[in-house]
């Protein structure tokens, strides 16, 4: 998917991400990050949020909630938007401050008088059950906790997996519930996904959710409460921020646009921000009819990839379909022109759509490209631990 675009915009990348396979310094089902790309990418995003008065929460899953990265991505864009307990533990250890919890998922009660102390801007929920809990633990702790409330979404523009929120024909009966505990404030709302990109042509637009969110805050408004937030997460880039900022939005979440890799920088290899990673894998064996198979580990079901290509030879082989059902143990390319094209141990390199947390991948650090002097910092897991 992205393949074109990191060869066109990042090609030391490539280079590097292949030198560390061949020397052996890195195994086959890695990620390399590229840390300098990720950092100008988030300074860029930064400033332009700023210009449009618009607030960031950044996310890290879809990067394996790198320690490195996030520090990186920190000092340009201080607060975080942490979508399960597990990734707000990583980004509370890394420094970055806590924008944002219960993302996408509910913080479970037991959780959250530990997440809670550490004084998150706001904190999402799904229903008055999860408010009443947040309320009771904010009032353990001595403080009135702000709340995002999470809204149902529209018809046909829910994720399966991520259901649930509150209707907006239940909003006034639901804030009613909240108004009523002691330990939260609403503070404004939230939705998923707000913007998505035309599958044509890579633009970013705004969802169904975002016009829901836009009502619902309304109707908070003219129940007394001021100064709401409205974030609205999803494909949040530099070309969408302009969007953001003209339909009213007050918060975005940029998440692939850190490393390039929105459906928009698939088309455009001009947007702005530099693709920062490549996916490397490695030929295990070749099936009887000259097919070459690449060791998995990495690869996702909406990763949308297209073709991977062998340094050694440069040959550039499309990448075959594989069922989301099955274990991803192998990928198989389509067969070269000729068997001398490929042989076992040749590095393959991709680069795809990817949610590294979802993954048994390594995460490869690597920063100094843009000077010519490429450093491996580190390796990681896909959860951000060290290796």
């Amino acid at each position: 998917m992205f393949l074109d675009t990191v060869l066109t915009r990042n090609p030391g990348l490539v280079d590097a991400a292949a030198a560390l396979h061949r020397n052996g310094e890195i195994p086959p089902d890695t990620y390399v990050m590229d840390l300098d790309a990720v950092e100008a990418n988030a300074a860029l995003l930064a400033a332009e949020a700023e210009r449009l008065g618009i607030s960031l929460w950044f996310v890290v899953k879809q990067l394996g909630r790198n320690p490195e990265l996030i520090r990186a991505i920190a000092r340009h864009i201080p607060r975080s938007a942490a979508i399960d307990p597990a990734e707000a533990r990583t980004l509370h250890t890394a420094g970055a401050e806590p924008g944002n919890l219960g993302h996408l998922v509910q913080i479970p009660r037991r959780v959250l008088p530990e997440m809670l102390a550490w004084r998150p801007e706001t904190v999402t929920v799904f229903d008055l059950a999860n408010a009443r809990a947040v309320s009771e633990a904010a009032r353990e702790l001595g403080f009135v906790q702000d709340v995002l409330i999470r809204l149902a979404g529209a018809d046909g523009d829910v994720y399966p997996g991520q259901e649930g929120g509150v209707p907006l024909d239940r909003l006034d009966a639901f804030a009613e519930g909240v108004e009523g505990l002691d330990g939260v404030r609403i503070a404004g709302v939230t939705a998923f996904p707000c913007v998505l990109c035309d599958p044509a042509s890579g633009m970013p637009a705004a969802t169904p959710n975002f016009a829901l969110a836009l009502k619902a805050r309304e109707l908070l408004a003219s129940r007394g409460h001021h100064d709401l937030k409205l974030s609205a997460p999803s494909a949040t880039s530099m070309a969408s921020l302009p969007l953001l900022a003209e339909l009213g939005a007050t918060h975005g979440e940029p998440g692939h646009a850190l490393t390039g890799t929105t459906p928009l920088h698939a088309l455009d290899p001009a947007q702005p921000e530099q693709p920062a990673y490549v996916y490397v894998s490695e030929v295990a064996h070749t099936l009887d009819d000259g097919r070459p198979a690449i060791y998995g580990g990495g690869f996702y079901a909406r990763s949308h990839i297209r073709s991977a290509l062998l340094p050694r030879t440069g040959t550039r082989l499309g990448v075959q379909h594989a069922p989301a059902e099955n274990i991803d143990y192998y990928r198989l390319l389509d067969a070269p022109t000729t068997a001398a094209d490929v042989r076992i141990g040749d590095t393959a390199l991709l680069a795809f759509r990817t949610q590294i947390f979802v993954t048994r991948s390594t995460v490869a650090v690597v920063s100094g490209l843009a000077s010519g002097t490429p450093r491996l910092n580190g390796l990681y897991d896909a959860q951000g631990r060290a290796l």
